[in-house]
């Protein structure tokens, strides 16, 4: 593939745009990017301290790996919010030309590349997240033997690997990346052309089954969860652990999906409609997708038993409170059930057959508490 057009030897990043090269005053500002970029990179490194202490204390095999995993996950983010900032704001900075830069289009293609790596890399990993904790939770003895750290290592590079090759298939010829106004920056390419508009869909479907996956995984694994709690395998294993590691994976898959989703489905409209982007879209759901690198690490920061207690001591975050409260909501549910019905059937009963029916009162013997509540109580 020729990187100059026949026609005015424009590079093919360059061709056919109206998009402009160089800084013009007025089309956007350096603040957004900065703020971002820097808020960004400190929060993710924050949380990546946070990590390594919790990783060094931690005595559960299930939940090390765990932590492998969003140590994986803040590196992503980290490295991504460093590598496109840097160009977005040296652009400002600069003020340069791109066409005198990078005539043969290097530049472009990586970062290019680089969007769509940090982009499907962190919706690949909460997914790969998602299937560890639903194994680990519904088949614990099979992931408990065949787990390792170094699996878990290779897994996530996995990962990397999966988002690197699908970022390469435009160099190989499928799909391309071009300028993106306000000229900052590079993305997809959307032409008519089937490679440009079969890139475009196959990165938003990568990462909405990506974000469906996670959904499903996680939900199956909540209800695990709750069955485990109050059920009969409660005293079979404990499951404090996986309560906070199943928070955190529920407030990372809320915040990709909020996140990324309207980005992700504006690019498939526009693939199927064989269409440009439309500017001002593309911008807001960028900056939407740029807000869950941001986010992500605070809930490491934040969402963990030993902040939590701090935050609210008079709380109980321990697994039998939360055994208490689901055994209230029962035995208040049964209580209205069987008022609701006794008061039904009192007032179907004749007044006659009623009397009749009467007998003096018996002593009421207390009822046996739940088991939920005897294990909360011990």
């Amino acid at each position: 593939m020729s990187i100059m057009t026949e026609s005015n030897h424009t590079p093919s990043c360059y061709a056919n745009t109206s998009t402009p090269y160089s800084y013009a005053p007025g089309i956007n500002k350096v603040d957004y990017s900065a703020t971002f970029s820097t808020l960004g990179l400190i929060s993710n490194l924050i949380a990546f301290i946070v990590l390594i202490k919790s990783f060094k204390q931690t005595k559960s095999h299930s939940r090390s790996f765990f932590l492998i995993f969003l140590g994986g996950l803040v590196v992503t983010d980290f490295m991504g919010l460093l590598v496109t900032g840097s160009f977005v704001i040296s652009f400002y900075a600069t003020r340069v030309d791109w066409r005198k830069l990078d005539p043969t289009c290097h530049f472009c293609n990586f970062m290019g590349m680089s969007m769509v790596f940090y982009g499907l890399s962190p919706l690949l990993l909460g997914a790969t997240m998602a299937t560890q904790r639903f194994i680990g939770i519904n088949h614990p003895f099979a992931s408990s033997s065949k787990m390792t750290k170094r699996g878990t290592i290779s897994l996530v590079l996995m990962v990397w690997f999966v988002a690197g090759s699908i970022s390469l298939l435009p160099l190989a010829g499928f799909g391309s990346y071009h300028i993106q106004t306000p000229g900052s920056w590079c993305f997809l390419n959307m032409t008519p052309k089937t490679s440009d508009w079969g890139f475009a869909l196959l990165f938003s479907l990568v990462g909405l089954i990506s974000i469906a996956m996670s959904i499903l995984l996680n939900t199956v694994s909540v209800v695990t969860l709750l069955k485990v709690y109050c059920g009969a395998e409660r005293r079979q294993r404990s499951r404090d652990h996986e309560a906070e590691m199943m928070l955190q994976l529920i407030l990372i898959m809320t915040i990709a999906t909020v996140c990324w989703c309207p980005l992700l489905v504006f690019i498939a409209q526009t693939a199927f409609a064989r269409t440009g982007f439309e500017v001002k879209y593309l911008l807001l759901w960028i900056r939407f997708a740029t807000w869950n690198q941001i986010l992500d690490p605070w809930v490491y920061i934040l969402f963990r038993r030993t902040v939590l207690r701090r935050m609210n001591p008079r709380a109980d975050w321990s697994r039998t409170s939360i055994m208490s409260l689901s055994s209230s909501i029962r035995d208040g549910v049964h209580r209205f059930t069987q008022s609701s019905l006794g008061s039904t059937l009192r007032s179907e009963v004749p007044e006659n057959l009623e009397k009749s029916s009467m007998k003096p009162p018996s002593p009421v013997t207390p009822s046996s508490p739940s088991p939920c509540l005897i294990e909360s109580e011990s």
